[in-house]
């Protein structure tokens, strides 16, 4: 038995690119944002998902909430799907941040560095893993909808394939983008990554 996790990262909005958000209240889909959960919610569907679980953040509610519709599965909250907590560079443009020291060797090791008043990638991994881990008990032969954040679906997808988490940039996780994992017990695989099947 294996079960099938799909990984969903939110659907854009305005400040996807321009703002680092994390877990600023407020941020939700713009029309384009709302138009690819539509799209996503239908493609997905068909694979008739047995639960639906969302970080708590609303750009990631409003996904789930169109995947929810779509599917005729109620979407639960999951704090184990939550974005990584940036402390004080939360709501921070991507300009401003450029200029300091910090976040420069953030994107550089992340497998060391750590967020002013924030979590650090390894909590953030270790958190999601178990998340993770408790849908694949939950639904040992079904498909999960897991609705999460890119940073936060990297590195989960980074345990499941054994890199240490600087190699962060080796991929991208694009909004609204599924990336499949299959999971049972004492293994996994990744499956498909970073699959747009909104676009």
């Amino acid at each position: 038995m294996a079960a099938s996790i799909l990984l969903v990262r939110h659907a854009t909005h305005p400040l996807v690119g321009k703002v680092l958000c994390g877990r600023a209240p407020g941020v939700s889909l713009g029309a384009a944002g709302r138009d690819q959960a539509a799209r996503l919610g239908a493609a997905l569907a068909g694979r008739h998902p047995a639960a639906i679980c969302t970080s708590p953040v609303e750009r990631a509610r409003d996904t789930a909430d169109a995947i929810a519709a779509a599917c005729r599965v109620p979407a639960s909250l999951d704090d184990a799907l939550d974005e990584i907590d940036f402390g004080d560079w939360t709501g921070q443009s991507f300009d401003r941040l450029a200029g300091d020291p910090a976040w420069a060797r953030w994107n550089a090791a992340r497998g060391e560095a750590c967020p002013p008043g924030g979590e650090s990638m390894h909590q953030a991994q270790a958190r999601a893993v178990a998340g993770i881990q408790r849908l694949r008990t939950a639904h040992p032969d079904g498909t999960v909808v897991a609705v999460s954040h890119a940073d936060v679906i990297k590195a989960v997808l980074m345990w499941c394939l054994g890199l240490p988490l600087d190699r962060y940039h080796a991929f991208d996780i694009d909004p609204a983008s599924v990336s499949t994992l299959l999971l049972w017990d004492g293994g996994g695989k990744v499956v498909r990554m970073n699959e747009g099947i909104a676009a």
